[in-house]
Order: C-alpha cells, then structure tokens, then sequence
C-alpha cells in the first residue's frame, strides 16, 4: 500500500527589486518632510535612503517579487500605505523606476545592494 503523493507547490521565482520611488506635491517645511521621512524609515523595513527638499521627495527601497509588476504596483501604493501610519506629506507619486538586482549591479551600485534599514543619513536633502 503505497502513501499517496501530494502534488508539489509549483516553485514561484522569487528576485530582488530596486525601487525608486519620487513624490512630490504643496511645499511644506523642511523639518516636517524630513520628520515624516524619519517616521517612514522607523515602518519601512527594508528602506535604503531617502532624499527630499520641501515639495519632493525620493525614497529606495529593494522589494522582492516574482515579477516586475507586482513590484511596481505595491511600489505606486507605498506612499499611500504607509501615509497616515508614517503621518508623510499628501503628495503624489510623479516618478517610479523598478529594476532588477542585475541590471542594478550593471549601473555600478554593487555597495549599495545591503537591504538593511536607512542607518543615520539616509534621510537626507537633495
């Protein structure tokens, strides 16, 4: 009597995603987007940086992902997501770029591939 064999989970590729994602919207104090920036690194994880000047700002970030659109829609969503946990300015999304660790390497970024979280200075000015 033979056991009965469950059929395998099919494997899902999993890759590593470098996301830029550009907001911008009504100019605000630089000390308030640079404090709801701070806030977003304490609930973002996996947030490499982030650059701002009153009425824009730019956060990186690696997502991991089976595939480029699944990156780019939670990455259009992020902002929002996070706005009212992390209190960011009501700003837009104006910019996103979604690419993989390769072609991430090939630009030359190679020690910037850490992912761990900002550590001081990664919140910083344009």
């Amino acid at each position: 009597m033979g056991q009965e064999q469950q059929p395998a989970e099919p494997m899902i590729d999993r890759r590593m995603w470098h996301v830029t994602v550009t907001v911008a919207g009504p100019a605000l104090e630089d000390s308030e987007v640079r404090a709801a920036l701070e806030r977003l690194v304490d609930h973002h994880q996996f947030l490499l940086s982030a650059r701002y000047t009153t009425d824009r700002a730019e956060v990186r970030y690696w997502d991991e992902g089976s595939d480029v659109r699944n990156a780019a829609a939670r990455a259009l969503l992020m902002w929002s997501d996070y706005g009212e946990l992390a209190a960011l300015p009501p700003w837009d999304v104006v910019g996103l770029e979604v690419v993989d660790q390769p072609t991430f390497q090939a630009r030359g970024h190679a020690g910037e591939l850490s992912v761990s979280p900002v550590t001081n200075g990664g919140v910083r000015r344009f």
